[in-house]
């Protein structure tokens, strides 16, 4: 398990990936040829991976993230250290936040 500020990096195997995420197209890359995992609100700062791979979002609000990496990656941020990811599969979870009455995506 990875965890690069307010985003959770869980491996998984390829066999607990649902089919229709191994069939979907998967996320375009920032203007920089990243894949931005989580985009700070406020800073603009992204934790993104700069190399080859897929991201696919699965649906609703806060529907997870599959992330595959076939040859490994890095996943950065402006204000964090570089993780270095071995090649696999990875779900990627937002932390969340409870306020009364509601549920949000934590802000970084």
């Amino acid at each position: 398990m990875y965890r690069q500020g307010d985003v959770l990096i869980v491996p998984v195997a390829q066999e607990a990936v649902p089919p229709h995420v191994l069939a979907a197209r998967g996320e375009s890359r920032d203007a920089r040829g990243r894949l931005v995992l989580a985009l700070g609100e406020v800073t603009g700062h992204a934790h993104a991976v700069p190399g080859p791979g897929r991201l696919v979002r699965e649906p609703g609000p806060f529907g997870p993230m599959v992330l595959h990496l076939p040859e490994g990656g890095r996943v950065v941020h402006e204000e964090h250290a570089v993780i270095a990811l071995p090649r696999g599969w990875y779900r990627v979870l937002r932390q969340r936040e409870y306020l009364p009455g509601s549920v949000r995506v934590v802000a970084d």
